[in-house]
């Protein structure tokens, strides 16, 4: 079987690009505020095919406030980063869904992901609800390993088969609840982005399910038309037959 290509790939495996021309007027306007920052660069980016796009530059010399605007065709997710210069930090980055209208985000240098409040993304309030029932699964997850390890240091194998069973489930459980999110929230486009980032190695009967589910203004959304040809793309490779000795000499 030939491997299917993400249409979303992970961060660091994206060549970065910068936009020349910025937007003067547009149907999207964010306005920001790092509180704490003197001196330093905020950038806007997000991803456009396997590439990160820079969207603008922020150099900020004593106001730590700022307001951009762009257009955008549909909510998509976006990320604000900060050049901290010399700190090595890791707390540089958070993502937010952008969509049209106004969004405002407010931080600080210290605390720049936790302290991060974004209003006015309707999809960006639901990806938070996502990530928040994401977060409780993953972190029973994260207990039940060191029960598990806890069991093997004290040889109650009994006790750790019985963990790594409940552990199985806990899997299942998460990868169900993004499903069910998914399906809950069919007029969002957070839907087809769970499925593209959450369940892209799944079964595809429920990539399907979600994307049948889909409101026509979603699957005409950015997200939704990557989902419709990601599924179309697995079904090619999973369908393509399996090369034999006799094919392949």
């Amino acid at each position: 079987m030939k491997q299917y290509i993400l249409p979303i790939l992970f961060l660091g495996t994206m060549l970065f690009i910068s936009c020349d021309k910025k937007e003067v007027n547009g149907n999207l306007t964010i306005n920001g505020k790092v509180e704490g920052l003197k001196q330093g660069v905020l950038y806007l980016h997000k991803i456009q095919d396997t590439t990160i796009v820079t969207l603008d530059s922020i150099v900020v010399k004593g106001d730590s406030n700022f307001s951009r605007q762009f257009n955008i065709d549909s909510p998509e997710m976006y990320y604000l980063t900060l050049d901290r210069g010399s700190s090595n930090s890791m707390d540089n980055e958070l993502m937010f869904f952008a969509e049209p209208g106004t969004i405002t985000i407010e931080t600080t240098l210290k605390k720049f992901y936790s302290d991060a409040k974004v209003t006015g993304s309707k999809n960006n309030d639901i990806y938070k609800e996502y990530l928040k029932t994401r977060s409780a699964i993953t972190d029973r997850q994260n207990e039940l390993i060191i029960d598990i390890i806890k069991a093997e240091n004290q040889n109650a194998l009994h006790q750790k088969d019985s963990l790594m069973a409940l552990s199985k489930k806990m899997v299942a459980r998460k990868y169900l609840n993004a499903v069910n999110f998914a399906l809950n929230h069919k007029n969002s486009d957070v839907s087809p982005y769970i499925a593209l980032m959450d369940l892209y190695d799944r079964q595809i009967k429920y990539l399907d399910t979600i994307n049948n589910s889909l409101t026509l203004e979603v699957k005409n959304g950015h997200y939704g038309k990557l989902l419709e040809a990601f599924i179309k793309e697995r079904k090619d490779s999973e369908n393509q037959p399996i090369a034999t000795d006799n094919q392949s000499e």
